[in-house]
């Protein structure tokens, strides 16, 4: 009787720390996550191209050894050309734009003179 019990204690304390609310990142941090983001883009253009190169190589081989095998060997198949991604290198956004509220895009034009609203009863308004 204990031990369901205790297993249910258990996946409810997990349940409550899974739920625990993270800080967001700092600006180093966002500023380093962005920089591995796009070592891992280029990473992947790196691979796409040595992939593609490698293919070439293969398909370039099996034609030559049908060839040299005497047998027929299908025509290529045009495909785009492999492209090289270069070197790699990150430069970080410099032009980072604030927020709407810190730009001040929901400031009133003018500061407020008087109240939006005045002390006459809805009653007595002009409709």
């Amino acid at each position: 009787m204990i031990r369901p019990v205790l297993i249910v204690l258990l996946a409810l304390t997990g349940t409550t720390v899974a739920w625990a609310k993270l800080p967001p990142p700092s600006d180093e941090a966002k500023a380093k996550a962005a920089e591995a983001a796009a070592k891992a883009a280029y990473g992947n253009k790196l691979a796409n191209y040595q992939l593609c190169k490698t293919m070439d190589k293969v398909a370039a081989n099996y034609r030559d050894q049908a060839k040299s095998a005497g047998k027929v060997a299908s025509a290529p198949t045009a495909t785009p050309p492999c492209e090289d991604p270069g070197v790699f290198s990150y430069v970080p956004p410099a032009d980072v734009k604030p927020p709407l509220e810190a730009a001040g895009a929901h400031s009133p034009p003018k500061t407020a003179a008087a109240p939006p609203s005045g002390k006459l009863p809805a009653a007595e308004m002009k409709k």
